[in-house]
């Protein structure tokens, strides 16, 4: 990567938009903000470059609108984008299925294929294709680049990628696992390897991002061999209102016994499960503080979902053969001590600790938090998806020869504006 100049990050949701100005080489924000509540009666957007602060509330009828009120913010609070140099947009996407392994230009074919996938990814490609096609209206002049969260899954052999259904039904629909939030662990994969002063292809490794969503993976050598998010974001790890891993008999049970219809099982496993099921909170802070208060759900939540940590734990050591690190990262993986203490108690048989006094309060930066004896180290790595982001954004329009993108219409898919 040599060109000097910024990236601005897209992260465009169902209803809200979060965004950076990066500067891929030093890996800092230079700006940020977020809009949210979009087509709500009011919505809320945030901006935020060096000291200046500045909130509004107003409405936010779409993303186009969203988006429109964020640049008038970079020309009326800073920077401006001219004067940033703006080198790309890098975009989230979440679903590549199996048509992207890596990140991409994003012309009419990609758009096109992003909406395909929807199918498999109906909460997020439609918002995430929603802000491709404004932020591609509004600033035409700059290459526009898809990150995808699958694409570091796509390495999974066979064996892990594949489920135990008639082979015909899952090629004919798709149906394999894909796994998600790959930016962020292929981000803290390489900082764990940098952090432990060894090349990444020397350490087999265990990320858990942890945050309202939450997902475990193996990695040997950098590359990923295991994840526990499958088709969609719901599989493996309990998280904050969905489910995680689940008997698929509890499905059909509901539907036949209950009277639930699909609809109503998709908002059970994804809205109203997790630590929000069990304990009547999403917010792990709340649940500590229910717990306690002697509160007997919210510790009963904090122990399932200690205890499905501790089991991929064991199940990845397994994978891989060798486990070199286990690295906590993103909101409660960063900040929350004592569910990293739980995660890895009574593991020291498999030379694996947490040693209390480093593992100590919110880390916001690297830290080896297990006791020198370990034949694991276990650390906090905090992640930043932005950045990652805005690298390879700058990677893949280096390699086509850009600035500049195609100026071409894009057919408009039937989904597109749809979140």
């Amino acid at each position: 990567m040599t060109s000097s100049g910024t990236v601005l990050v897209v992260n465009s949701g169902s209803s809200s938009i979060k965004y950076q100005l990066v500067d891929p080489v030093l890996g800092d924000a230079v700006a940020s903000g977020l809009v949210e509540r979009i087509g709500e009666e009011t919505g809320a957007i945030r901006h935020t470059f060096g000291d200046v602060k500045v909130e509004r509330d107003e409405p936010v009828p779409d993303h186009g609108a969203g988006l429109r009120a964020v640049l008038a913010l970079f020309g009326e609070v800073g920077p401006h984008l001219e004067d940033a140099n703006v080198i790309a947009v890098g975009h989230r996407v979440v679903q590549g299925g199996d048509q992207f392994s890596g990140p991409v230009l994003v012309d009419a074919d990609v758009v096109r294929k992003i909406d395909e996938l929807s199918p498999l990814a109906p909460l997020h490609n439609p918002p995430n294709l929603a802000g491709i096609r404004v932020a591609r209206e509004l600033l035409p002049d700059v290459p526009h680049v898809a990150v995808f969260d699958t694409a570091f899954f796509h390495t999974l052999p066979d064996a892990a990628a594949t489920y135990a259904i008639d082979r015909d039904v899952a090629r004919e629909h798709k149906v394999r696992r894909y796994g998600a939030h790959g930016t962020s662990h292929h981000f803290v994969s390489r900082e764990t390897a940098r952090v432990l002063g060894r090349r990444v292809e020397d350490v087999n490794q265990i990320v858990l991002h942890l945050g309202n969503g939450a997902s475990a993976s193996a990695i040997r050598g950098g590359v990923a061999v295991d994840t526990s998010m499958g088709l969609t974001p719901l599989e493996g790890l309990v998280m904050g209102t969905r489910s995680g891993d689940i008997d698929p008999a509890v499905l059909i049970h509901l539907q036949r016994n209950a009277g639930l219809s699909v609809d109503d099982v998709d908002d059970l496993l994804n809205r109203r499960s997790g630590l929000k099921g069990l304990a009547g909170e999403n917010d792990l802070r709340n649940v500590h503080a229910l717990a306690d208060d002697g509160n007997a759900d919210a510790r009963l939540a904090l122990d399932v979902y200690a205890h499905r940590l501790k089991k991929y734990i064991g199940a990845y050591h397994a994978v891989l053969g060798r486990l070199d690190a286990i690295t906590f990262t993103a909101g409660v993986g960063e900040n929350d001590d004592i569910v990293r203490a739980m995660a890895c108690a009574g593991l020291e048989a498999l030379g694996i600790a947490v040693d209390p006094h480093r593992n100590a309060g919110r880390k916001k930066e690297p830290t080896i938090i297990s006791p020198d004896w370990t034949s694991t180290v276990v650390l906090v790595v905090p992640t930043n998806e932005e950045l990652a982001i805005a690298r390879q954004a700058v990677e893949v329009a280096e390699a086509a020869g850009l600035p500049g993108t195609s100026d071409e219409s894009d057919p408009a898919p039937a989904s597109a504006g749809h979140a």
